[in-house]
């Protein structure tokens, strides 16, 4: 990356040097605002996870994680947020969901192919299925994406550049999901490789939260929908998928994250990903802290 595109991110991502005194230096150290950030959206998404019966909270949680972020970011930290500007919403998040749902298709198909999968349609109303996988899967993708490639790959790269922001936050991000149920060491690895890695490429590449949430969100609500575990968490979907073979292809009770074809594919975009931002000049060099 030139100096000059080095200096174009430092500038724009900047923060206020000069105000609140001894404490402003304090809060504004990427670390702290991070972990104040991190505590407050994180305690949202956990509020309004989603409830039995189907309540609209996950979204109302995403929308007031959005606020709390960009306050935490305004007000602790002293950062503008153009990663998260309303007025590229619209087609970076449309941008992203193509490809979140390019590549659940694509996974789905080849171990389809490979004979770990086939489908049956369910017999359910449409609406009672799609409102809950959308809104959970709404919930997630912005909560997380806030905590992990808004805060986390923010700060840590503002302090040891964006090669160790994205090691460290892939790695963290597997390590979560290590809770979920059906976890096990290979599937917190597939996550921190496929999801961790490629969302984290993807921020990196694009410098816009819309785009990661917009790719997140497509990427939980397609597997949601063709009835395959997200994650470890099984809801109705509006196909049945039968699973057949080694939990290897298939990602046994995980679900499709923890196939071996989905890191794969994951690890491609990743890749091509990086390959692009390193085009754009948007890869923050290793220099020393910045406040």
């Amino acid at each position: 990356m030139s100096s000059t595109s080095s200096m174009s991110i430092t500038h724009r991502h900047g923060t206020r040097d000069d105000a609140g005194g001894a404490v402003g230096r304090v809060v504004r150290y990427p670390l702290v605002w991070m972990l104040i950030g991190l505590v407050g959206v994180g305690a949202v998404g956990g509020l309004t996870a989603q409830s039995e019966p189907f309540t609209p909270l996950p979204v109302l949680g995403a929308v007031l994680a959005i606020v709390l972020y960009r306050a935490v970011m305004r007000f602790v930290a002293g950062r503008r947020t153009p990663e998260i500007a309303g007025h590229r919403a619209v087609p970076e998040a449309l941008s992203g969901a193509a490809i979140g749902l390019g590549f659940v298709l694509v996974s789905a198909v080849v171990i389809t192919a490979l004979g770990g999968y086939s489908f049956t349609w369910a017999d359910v109303d449409v609406l009672a299925v799609m409102a809950p996988v959308a809104a959970v899967a709404c919930g997630a993708a912005v909560t997380e994406e806030l905590m992990f490639r808004g805060l986390g790959i923010q700060a840590v790269e503002r302090l040891l550049g964006s090669w160790t922001a994205l090691a460290v936050t892939a790695l963290l991000f597997g390590l979560m999901h290590m809770l979920n149920p059906g976890a096990t060491l290979w599937t917190g690895l597939a996550i921190s490789i496929e999801a961790g890695a490629m969302l984290g490429a993807a921020f990196l590449w694009r410098r816009n939260l819309w785009f990661v949430i917009g790719l997140h969100l497509a990427w939980n609500t397609a597997v949601g929908l063709l009835g395959i575990a997200v994650s470890g968490h099984v809801s109705p979907g509006l196909l049945v998928a039968h699973v057949s073979g080694p939990a290897l292809l298939t990602g046994g009770a995980f679900g499709i994250e923890g196939s071996l074809v989905t890191v794969t594919l994951g690890v491609l975009l990743a890749g091509l990903m990086i390959v692009l931002a390193r085009r754009r000049g948007t890869l923050v060099p290793a220099r020393g802290p910045r406040p």
